[in-house]
């Protein structure tokens, strides 16, 4: 066996024995948050909701293990630094380099983590109706219109070496841009803000896609919900955005 066919049998067992557990629990369950600053936000919709493109199995997994497993390694980390603990998440990330070395990587991936995530659940649950209003006119102005933005974010997405990210950030003056990020990274790290994004780590899409990231990448804007996008687009102009 191949050292790829190896990982792939080792990710989809792990996947698995992770799916039997949560299709034993009721189908709207969601993890019991981990004690400490940070807490596991609910799904805002139930885990078959993004049906269209990512199925149940997958989105409890991913949340309710993966997501989870960042909150609690992230309260880990923090548990003797209580200074950095009153930070708010977006503060925290934007000040890694100021955090001891001894945990500023475990800051770095599980606070990346969070927020990604946090972010993501947030994006989704929609029909995948095209934008409206001043996110529309953003998105033509700066990005080239709806189609190019699709085409242009599923490439930078497929170009993700490994695990990582695709985002489109938002600044302040509403000027959008399509960035990836590799691993956990998030423009928080740099000051920025995500407006959304998509995870292209192969947790988030194994099951359904095996290998197969741009057919993952193409449906996932049937479930991007445009109208929470053009709320925290409004947020980013007002400067309220947080992650």
């Amino acid at each position: 066996m191949t050292i790829a066919a190896s990982r792939r049998s080792l990710l989809l067992g792990a996947m698995a024995l992770g799916g039997a557990a949560a299709l034993r629990r009721p189908a709207y369950a969601q993890a019991a948050a981990p004690s400490g600053p940070f807490t596991l936000p609910p799904l805002p919709y139930a885990p078959n909701a993004n049906e269209a493109a990512i199925d149940a199995q997958t989105m409890e997994i991913h949340h309710g293990r993966h997501h989870a497993a960042y909150v609690t390694n992230l309260n880990t980390a923090l548990k003797d630094h209580g200074e950095l603990a009153k930070l708010p998440i977006e503060e925290l990330l934007a000040k890694l380099n100021e955090a001891p070395d001894s945990v500023r990587t475990a800051l770095r991936n599980n606070g990346g983590g969070h927020t990604n995530h946090s972010m993501f659940w947030q994006v989704m649950g929609g029909t995948g109706e095209e934008p409206k209003g001043d996110l529309k006119a953003a998105i033509d102005r700066d990005l080239g219109g709806f189609e190019k933005l699709k085409t242009d974010f599923n490439g930078a997405g497929a170009r993700v070496f490994g695990s990582g990210w695709v985002f489109v950030t938002v600044d302040r003056s509403g000027k959008l841009a399509i960035a990836s990020r590799p691993n956990q990274d998030t423009p928080l790290m740099d000051g920025g803000r995500a407006l959304f994004g998509n995870d292209v780590w192969e947790h988030a899409y194994y099951l359904r896609y095996q290998n197969r990231r741009p057919d993952y990448l193409a449906a996932w804007w049937k479930v991007v919900n445009w109208e929470k996008v053009a709320e925290r687009y409004e947020a980013a102009t007002k400067g309220t955005l947080k992650v």
